[in-house]
């Protein structure tokens, strides 16, 4: 296999973005991450190896830090990344190329596209439209030829992150100490089991959508109604959020941050269906 591209998406940005890169590369093939985090050892067979994710938080999702970890890629002499966002500020490669360091591998080459937005926790959060993923995907369509040829010819390329408009508040030190600190939560959520603050209200049909959505198998159908099992770890994908027909999941407000799912819409990506986000948890 001439080039593997794994992918990680909870409501299809990245998915779109590594089929239509896999249009572009020849011999290229797609590779849920979700489908191998049950194996002890990940192997690589590709000469080229890419990672397509979505920003999670300023930084690399916890599905895609755990399988880095698990990833044996000696078979790989090209290594790029590709990371989906809204606009938020990132600096997750540099945390890839620390693990990276440590199998004496590196990113040769990174990149991010903006796409729209799947978090609708925020008070000012608004239902993206036609238009807007239109305009925003004419861009990522000429991104991704000038990618393609990068990655083709194997060339170094690492871009500087100058492209996010969302900053919290406007300031890299705030950035940078928010950046740590989801880092801790993160990493605490590994020892105890994930985090839980997802919950279903009276919306709620019992269609076992957001059980077919959720990537982590941490939701669990009792009685008609979804469980979030406290001791599995949930890889924060939103998926169950943004999937649920009746819009019946909501994120529960959590100290400093007030969750406004109750008031606004959702987002998945037009061309990722429910059967597609699912379909990641088996190769």
């Amino acid at each position: 296999m001439s080039t593997e591209i794994y992918y990680f998406s909870g409501t299809g940005n990245s998915l779109y973005v590594a089929r239509e890169l896999q249009k572009r590369i020849p011999d290229s093939t797609l590779i849920p991450i979700v489908s191998l985090l049950q194996k002890d050892v990940i192997q690589t067979n590709g000469k080229s190896v890419g990672i397509v994710f979505p920003v999670h938080a300023l930084t690399i999702p916890i599905a895609v830090k755990k399988f880095l970890k698990k990833t044996d890629m000696r078979s790989a002499e090209y290594i790029f990344a590709i990371a989906t966002r809204e606009g938020t500020f990132f600096r997750g490669f540099e945390k890839m190329e620390i693990i990276l360091k440590k199998k004496n591998k590196r990113l040769d080459s990174h990149f991010i596209l903006n796409m729209c937005m799947n978090d609708p926790r925020g008070k000012q959060y608004k239902s993206s439209t036609e238009a807007d993923i239109s305009k925003l995907e004419a861009v990522v369509q000429k991104r991704l030829d000038s990618i393609q040829r990068v990655i083709v010819n194997k060339e170094i390329s690492k871009e500087e992150d100058s492209d996010y408009f969302i900053d919290f508040p406007y300031n890299r030190l705030f950035n940078y100490l928010l950046e740590k600190l989801v880092l801790l939560g993160m990493t605490v959520s590994e020892y105890i089991g994930g985090v839980n603050y997802f919950c279903s209200d009276s919306k709620c049909t019992g269609c076992g959508v957001c059980e077919k959505v959720c990537l982590s198998q941490k939701i669990k159908m009792i009685d008609k109604k979804p469980v979030w099992q406290k001791k599995v770890l949930c890889y924060m994908c939103y998926a169950c959020v943004n999937y649920c027909p009746a819009q019946s999941v909501q994120i529960n407000s959590i100290p400093f941050v007030k969750s406004y799912t109750r008031q606004n819409g959702r987002y998945s990506h037009p061309y990722a269906t429910v059967k597609d986000i699912a379909g990641q948890k088996w190769i």
